[in-house]
Protein backbone atom coordinates (compact mmCIF):
# COMPACT_ATOMS: atom_id res chain seq x y z
CA UNK A 1 0.00 0.00 0.00
CA UNK A 2 1.00 3.65 -0.42
CA UNK A 3 1.09 5.50 2.90
CA UNK A 4 1.75 9.07 3.98
CA UNK A 5 2.62 9.63 7.64
CA UNK A 6 2.11 13.21 8.80
CA UNK A 7 4.41 13.90 11.73
CA UNK A 8 7.82 12.31 12.41
CA UNK A 9 7.76 12.35 16.19
CA UNK A 10 7.88 9.16 18.23
CA UNK A 11 4.67 7.64 16.90
CA UNK A 12 4.93 8.84 13.32
CA UNK A 13 8.55 7.89 12.74
CA UNK A 14 8.28 4.44 14.29
CA UNK A 15 5.01 3.72 12.47
CA UNK A 16 6.37 4.91 9.12
CA UNK A 17 9.58 2.92 9.40
CA UNK A 18 7.77 -0.23 10.50
CA UNK A 19 5.22 -0.04 7.67
CA UNK A 20 8.06 0.44 5.17
CA UNK A 21 9.84 -2.53 6.76
CA UNK A 22 6.71 -4.60 6.04
CA UNK A 23 6.99 -3.71 2.34
CA UNK A 24 4.69 -0.70 1.97
CA UNK A 25 5.62 2.49 0.13
CA UNK A 26 5.85 5.18 2.80
CA UNK A 27 6.44 8.93 2.68
CA UNK A 28 6.93 10.61 6.06
CA UNK A 29 6.30 14.36 6.15
CA UNK A 30 7.16 17.00 8.74
CA UNK A 31 7.31 20.79 8.72
CA UNK A 32 10.59 20.83 10.63
CA UNK A 33 13.19 21.15 7.87
CA UNK A 34 16.10 20.34 10.19
CA UNK A 35 14.46 17.10 11.32
CA UNK A 36 13.75 16.00 7.75
CA UNK A 37 17.31 16.84 6.73
CA UNK A 38 18.66 14.71 9.59
CA UNK A 39 16.38 11.81 8.65
CA UNK A 40 17.39 12.03 4.99
CA UNK A 41 21.03 11.88 6.07
CA UNK A 42 20.31 8.67 7.99
CA UNK A 43 20.29 10.24 11.46
CA UNK A 44 17.56 9.01 13.80
CA UNK A 45 16.49 11.66 16.35
CA UNK A 46 15.24 9.09 18.88
CA UNK A 47 16.69 5.86 20.20
CA UNK A 48 14.71 2.70 19.66
CA UNK A 49 16.45 -0.68 19.28
CA UNK A 50 16.45 -1.71 15.62
CA UNK A 51 14.88 1.51 14.32
CA UNK A 52 17.91 2.90 12.50
CA UNK A 53 18.74 -0.42 10.84
CA UNK A 54 15.16 -0.79 9.59
CA UNK A 55 15.06 2.83 8.43
CA UNK A 56 18.33 2.54 6.51
CA UNK A 57 17.28 -0.72 4.84
CA UNK A 58 13.86 0.58 3.78
CA UNK A 59 15.29 3.87 2.51
CA UNK A 60 17.94 2.00 0.50
CA UNK A 61 15.23 -0.22 -0.98
CA UNK A 62 13.22 2.84 -2.05
CA UNK A 63 10.26 2.11 0.23
CA UNK A 64 10.79 5.02 2.64
CA UNK A 65 11.20 8.74 1.98
CA UNK A 66 11.17 11.88 4.12
CA UNK A 67 9.94 15.27 2.95
CA UNK A 68 8.64 18.64 4.13
CA UNK A 69 6.14 18.68 1.24
CA UNK A 70 2.76 17.60 2.57
CA UNK A 71 1.10 17.92 -0.84
CA UNK A 72 3.65 15.53 -2.36
CA UNK A 73 3.08 13.03 0.45
CA UNK A 74 -0.73 13.19 0.20
CA UNK A 75 -0.68 12.87 -3.60
CA UNK A 76 1.44 9.75 -3.24
CA UNK A 77 -0.80 8.04 -0.71
CA UNK A 78 -3.93 5.94 -0.57
CA UNK A 79 -3.88 6.10 3.24
CA UNK A 80 -2.83 9.23 5.16
CA UNK A 81 -1.83 8.66 8.80
CA UNK A 82 -2.08 11.57 11.22
CA UNK A 83 0.60 11.25 13.89
CA UNK A 84 1.15 14.84 14.98
CA UNK A 85 1.49 15.88 18.59
CA UNK A 86 -1.41 16.68 20.92
CA UNK A 87 0.36 18.24 23.92
CA UNK A 88 -1.51 19.30 27.05
CA UNK A 89 -2.65 22.88 27.47
CA UNK A 90 -2.32 24.63 30.86
CA UNK A 91 -5.98 23.72 31.43
CA UNK A 92 -5.14 20.04 31.01
CA UNK A 93 -7.03 19.78 27.74
CA UNK A 94 -5.35 18.37 24.64
CA UNK A 95 -3.98 20.97 22.21
CA UNK A 96 -5.59 19.99 18.91
CA UNK A 97 -4.13 22.88 16.89
CA UNK A 98 -1.58 20.64 15.15
CA UNK A 99 -4.24 18.05 14.28
CA UNK A 100 -6.57 20.73 12.96
CA UNK A 101 -3.83 22.40 10.90
CA UNK A 102 -2.79 19.05 9.42
CA UNK A 103 -6.41 18.19 8.56
CA UNK A 104 -6.80 21.54 6.82
CA UNK A 105 -3.62 21.05 4.77
CA UNK A 106 -4.54 17.46 3.90
CA UNK A 107 -7.92 18.64 2.61
CA UNK A 108 -6.27 21.29 0.47
CA UNK A 109 -3.72 18.79 -0.90
CA UNK A 110 -6.07 15.92 -1.77
CA UNK A 111 -6.11 14.76 -5.38
CA UNK A 112 -8.55 11.86 -5.01
CA UNK A 113 -10.08 9.45 -2.52
CA UNK A 114 -8.05 9.00 0.67
CA UNK A 115 -8.45 7.11 3.93
CA UNK A 116 -7.36 9.48 6.70
CA UNK A 117 -6.27 7.60 9.83
CA UNK A 118 -5.80 9.36 13.16
CA UNK A 119 -3.12 7.64 15.22
CA UNK A 120 -2.48 10.55 17.59
CA UNK A 121 -4.00 10.41 21.06
CA UNK A 122 -7.09 12.60 20.80
CA UNK A 123 -10.24 13.30 22.85
CA UNK A 124 -13.47 11.55 21.90
CA UNK A 125 -15.10 13.34 18.98
CA UNK A 126 -11.86 14.60 17.41
CA UNK A 127 -12.13 12.45 14.31
CA UNK A 128 -15.50 14.03 13.57
CA UNK A 129 -13.80 17.45 13.72
CA UNK A 130 -11.06 16.17 11.40
CA UNK A 131 -13.70 14.99 8.92
CA UNK A 132 -15.46 18.36 9.02
CA UNK A 133 -12.21 20.28 8.45
CA UNK A 134 -11.13 18.06 5.55
CA UNK A 135 -14.59 18.31 3.95
CA UNK A 136 -14.47 22.11 4.20
CA UNK A 137 -11.21 22.23 2.25
CA UNK A 138 -11.62 19.43 -0.28
CA UNK A 139 -14.11 18.40 -2.91
CA UNK A 140 -12.71 14.88 -3.08
CA UNK A 141 -14.29 11.88 -1.33
CA UNK A 142 -12.55 10.51 1.74
CA UNK A 143 -13.02 8.42 4.87
CA UNK A 144 -11.79 9.07 8.40
CA UNK A 145 -10.79 6.30 10.80
CA UNK A 146 -9.29 6.04 14.27
CA UNK A 147 -6.41 3.59 14.83
CA UNK A 148 -4.89 4.60 18.19
CA UNK A 149 -1.33 3.70 19.11
CA UNK A 150 -0.27 1.77 22.21
CA UNK A 151 3.50 2.23 22.08
CA UNK A 152 5.99 2.36 24.94
CA UNK A 153 9.19 4.37 24.70
CA UNK A 154 12.13 1.99 24.49
CA UNK A 155 10.07 -0.85 23.02
CA UNK A 156 8.14 1.08 20.35
CA UNK A 157 9.44 -0.99 17.42
CA UNK A 158 8.65 -4.24 19.20
CA UNK A 159 5.21 -2.92 20.20
CA UNK A 160 4.46 -1.88 16.61
CA UNK A 161 5.51 -5.16 15.03
CA UNK A 162 4.06 -7.35 17.82
CA UNK A 163 1.00 -5.49 19.15
CA UNK A 164 -1.36 -6.93 21.75
CA UNK A 165 -4.21 -5.78 19.51
CA UNK A 166 -5.09 -3.33 16.76
CA UNK A 167 -8.14 -1.12 17.28
CA UNK A 168 -9.86 0.19 14.15
CA UNK A 169 -12.64 2.73 14.50
CA UNK A 170 -14.71 3.40 11.38
CA UNK A 171 -18.29 3.48 10.19
CA UNK A 172 -17.46 2.03 6.75
CA UNK A 173 -17.03 -1.70 6.16
CA UNK A 174 -14.73 -1.20 3.16
CA UNK A 175 -12.43 1.02 5.23
CA UNK A 176 -12.38 -1.52 8.07
CA UNK A 177 -11.38 -4.25 5.63
CA UNK A 178 -8.66 -2.09 4.07
CA UNK A 179 -7.13 -1.16 7.42
CA UNK A 180 -7.44 -4.72 8.71
CA UNK A 181 -5.51 -5.85 5.63
CA UNK A 182 -2.80 -3.29 6.41
CA UNK A 183 -2.43 -4.48 10.01
CA UNK A 184 -3.13 -8.21 9.71
CA UNK A 185 0.55 -9.13 9.22
CA UNK A 186 1.11 -7.76 12.73
CA UNK A 187 -1.63 -9.61 14.62
CA UNK A 188 -4.92 -11.43 14.24
CA UNK A 189 -6.27 -9.59 17.30
CA UNK A 190 -8.06 -6.81 15.43
CA UNK A 191 -10.93 -4.97 17.12
CA UNK A 192 -13.24 -3.13 14.71
CA UNK A 193 -15.63 -0.66 16.29
CA UNK A 194 -17.13 2.78 15.80
CA UNK A 195 -14.85 5.80 15.83
CA UNK A 196 -15.85 7.18 19.23
CA UNK A 197 -15.39 3.81 20.90
CA UNK A 198 -11.91 3.51 19.36
CA UNK A 199 -10.99 6.96 20.69
CA UNK A 200 -12.32 5.97 24.12
CA UNK A 201 -10.41 2.66 24.15
CA UNK A 202 -7.15 4.60 24.01
CA UNK A 203 -8.07 6.91 26.89
CA UNK A 204 -9.54 4.09 28.98
CA UNK A 205 -6.41 1.97 28.47
CA UNK A 206 -4.12 4.82 29.50
CA UNK A 207 -6.26 5.56 32.56
CA UNK A 208 -6.31 1.94 33.68
CA UNK A 209 -2.52 1.55 33.38
CA UNK A 210 -2.02 4.78 35.32
CA UNK A 211 -4.39 3.46 37.99
CA UNK A 212 -2.31 0.28 38.37
CA UNK A 213 0.88 2.29 38.83
CA UNK A 214 -0.79 4.59 41.36
CA UNK A 215 -2.17 1.58 43.20
CA UNK A 216 1.16 -0.23 43.60
CA UNK A 217 2.75 3.06 44.70
CA UNK A 218 0.21 3.35 47.51
CA UNK A 219 0.77 -0.31 48.43
CA UNK A 220 4.48 0.52 48.68
CA UNK A 221 3.66 3.27 51.17
CA UNK A 222 1.69 0.80 53.31
CA UNK A 223 4.49 -1.79 53.05
CA UNK A 224 6.94 0.72 54.52
CA UNK A 225 4.64 1.32 57.48
CA UNK A 226 3.96 -2.36 58.25
CA UNK A 227 7.43 -3.73 57.41
CA UNK A 228 6.44 -5.69 54.28
CA UNK A 229 8.56 -6.08 51.12
CA UNK A 230 6.69 -4.37 48.25
CA UNK A 231 8.76 -6.30 45.69
CA UNK A 232 7.52 -9.63 47.03
CA UNK A 233 3.99 -8.28 47.39
CA UNK A 234 3.96 -7.14 43.76
CA UNK A 235 5.40 -10.48 42.65
CA UNK A 236 2.78 -12.40 44.57
CA UNK A 237 -0.01 -10.26 43.15
CA UNK A 238 1.29 -10.52 39.60
CA UNK A 239 0.85 -14.28 39.38
CA UNK A 240 -2.91 -13.78 39.61
CA UNK A 241 -4.04 -13.77 35.97
CA UNK A 242 -6.85 -11.38 36.80
CA UNK A 243 -4.26 -8.83 37.96
CA UNK A 244 -1.18 -9.60 35.87
CA UNK A 245 2.37 -8.46 36.42
CA UNK A 246 2.47 -5.62 33.86
CA UNK A 247 2.29 -2.20 35.50
CA UNK A 248 1.70 -3.89 38.86
CA UNK A 249 4.78 -6.08 39.09
CA UNK A 250 8.38 -5.66 40.17
CA UNK A 251 9.15 -2.95 37.58
CA UNK A 252 6.21 -0.84 38.74
CA UNK A 253 7.07 -1.37 42.39
CA UNK A 254 10.60 -0.17 41.65
CA UNK A 255 9.17 2.85 39.85
CA UNK A 256 6.91 3.43 42.84
CA UNK A 257 9.89 3.43 45.21
CA UNK A 258 11.71 5.94 43.02
CA UNK A 259 8.65 8.18 42.71
CA UNK A 260 8.07 8.08 46.46
CA UNK A 261 11.67 9.08 47.18
CA UNK A 262 11.40 12.03 44.81
CA UNK A 263 8.07 13.07 46.34
CA UNK A 264 9.53 13.00 49.87
CA UNK A 265 12.33 15.31 48.83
Amino acid sequence: MKLAVVGTGYVGLVSGVCFAHLGHQVVCVDKQEERIARLNSGEVPIYEPGLKEMMDASAAAGRLRFTTGLQEAVHHADIVILAVGTPSLPSGEADLSFIEAAAREIGQAMNGYKIIVTKSTVPVGTNEKVAAIVAAHSGHPFAVASVPEFLREGTAVKDTLNPDRIVIGTSEEAVAQRLAELHRPLTEHIVVTDIRSAEMIKYASNAFLATKISFINEIANICEKVGADVMRVAEGMGYDKRIGSSFCGRESATAGHAFRRIRKR
